[in-house]
């Protein structure tokens, strides 16, 4: 069953996007280090989880304000918390 996007409710508040406006983005540190790109999202018990690829894959909670600290899809990018090294 294929679902419209003018099916879908309309999204009021800060931090809640569909899933589909998030694949894709720039993943950007708040050192501003580029950890690649949003390539899918998947549900677990706690959190939903964001999978970055670039120079490895990477596996964010989506928790906002503690690791997902803004989200521009005008720009393309998300800003989160999150140490490279990780």
């Amino acid at each position: 069953i294929e679902v419209l996007r003018s099916q879908l409710p309309a999204i009021t508040r800060p931090g809640e996007y569909y899933w589909a406006d998030l694949v894709g983005l720039r993943v950007l540190n708040l050192e501003d280090r580029d950890l690649g790109r949003v390539e899918r999202l998947f549900e677990t018990g706690a959190n939903d989880v964001i999978v970055v690829s670039g120079d490895r894959e990477r596996l964010l909670p989506y928790v906002w304000q503690q690791v997902i600290r803004e989200v521009d899809l005008e720009g393309g990018w998300m800003r989160v918390d999150w140490d490279p090294d990780f």
